[in-house]
């Protein structure tokens, strides 16, 4: 995707890449940091696939991600950059300020999570924060999170809810997921004891609420 040009910066100015797969978002997000003198985006992508092999190709101090975006999401991008290239530091910044989006953004590894209803000067002091070394997070959804506890749902139950968020068949998941109809029934039920939902369709929406997906 775009790459910023080099601007007359300071020479330790902090490299970002910035993903947001909003057109208009992204680039209203990459004008207003290119008027911080210390911070330059680098590059912009607008799917969560593209993420790390720009970074690779750019070397980033710092990626910031939102969650949602097409191909993968910013949560799994983030784990995958900190396997791939651990020099760059992951801050999130999303709509959805949910609780076990926090979790697993940390335990992704990222260094900093913050909502999208801030200002930009909030938000160009986190990048340097995080590039100094702190974790960033909003206080409000920090104390969200304690208060919520961990996510309940197992891995393969979220593969499975995961698979049966567009009303697929019980037979659609045990063929995507390569289970049996019975285990695929089994996870389901399970996941829905786990959120206190009525079905699957309503397991979905309330894990999904919570960030467990």
């Amino acid at each position: 995707m775009d790459e910023m040009p080099r601007a007359h910066r300071p020479a330790q100015s902090v490299r970002v890449l910035l993903a947001e797969d909003q057109g208009m978002m992204r680039g209203a997000l990459a004008l207003l940091l290119g008027l911080e003198d210390d911070i330059e985006v680098v590059a912009q992508v607008g799917r969560g696939d593209e993420i790390t092999r720009k970074a690779q190709e750019v070397r980033p101090d710092i990626a910031l991600l939102d969650i949602e975006l097409p191909g993968r999401s910013g949560l799994d991008a983030a784990a995958e950059l900190r396997d791939e290239v651990p020099d760059c530091r992951v801050l999130i910044l999303t709509t959805f300020g949910r609780p076990g989006y926090l979790r697993r953004a940390m335990e992704a590894g990222a260094a900093g999570f913050l909502v999208k209803d801030g200002p930009v000067e909030e938000l160009a002091r986190a990048i340097r924060r995080v590039l100094g070394g702190e974790t960033v997070i909003d206080p409000a959804l920090a104390a969200a999170a304690l208060s919520a506890g961990p996510n309940p749902l197992t891995a393969r139950e979220r593969d499975v809810l995961n698979a049966a968020v567009d009303g697929a068949t019980v037979a659609d998941i045990a063929g995507v997921l390569r289970l049996s109809e019975s285990t695929v029934r089994n996870y389901l039920s399970s996941a829905i004891g786990k959120t206190a939902t009525r079905n699957r369709m309503e397991a979905v929406r309330a894990a999904r609420r919570q960030g467990w997906l």
